[in-house]
């Protein structure tokens, strides 16, 4: 004897052809969310790092405060230099545990002047802003952008 299905049997489970448009619409909305959500997590260890070299900054107004001169602040105990990294503020961002991107450090300093740079690297290492730059003065800067990204760009 020859059962007969009902319509709702006969149709049940989705075509090929539906299956790969489905796919086709999951990859163009990865194509374009993908790098918007990597721009948004660099901008956010960008963010990070630059409040950390305020926090920098900060460290080495004290250091004046008590040595008269920004001299001494990086290097080790034993062998005190003028640039390299910090012995008065942390190394790396982000300070609080999990993964570092950026490495701090003192690029110049003299008795009068100073200049920190948050360098990347790791994951943030293709950071269209490359390293931030901050000096004695307040002046925020960038050094080995990609071409035509001012600090502006960067320091928001």
């Amino acid at each position: 004897m020859h059962t007969q299905q009902s319509p709702t049997q006969a149709n049940a489970g989705f075509s090929l052809m539906e299956i790969m448009i489905a796919l086709t619409i999951i990859g163009i909305l990865a194509a374009i969310a993908l790098p918007s959500y990597q721009e948004s997590v660099r901008k956010g260890r960008r963010a990070d790092a630059q409040s950390n070299l305020v926090a920098f900054a900060n460290a080495m107004e004290r250091h004046y405060t008590n040595n008269a001169a920004y001299t001494g602040a990086a290097g080790t105990d034993g062998t005190p230099a003028n640039t390299g990294a910090p012995r008065i503020f942390a190394t790396e961002s982000p300070i609080d545990g999990g993964a570092k991107f950026y490495n701090l450090r003192i690029s110049a300093a003299t008795a009068t002047t100073y200049t920190l740079q948050a360098v990347p690297k790791g994951g943030q290492a293709d950071d269209k802003c490359g390293t931030l730059v901050l000096s004695q003065t307040g002046a925020k800067t960038v050094a080995d952008a990609d071409s035509g990204v001012t600090a502006g760009d960067c320091w928001r």
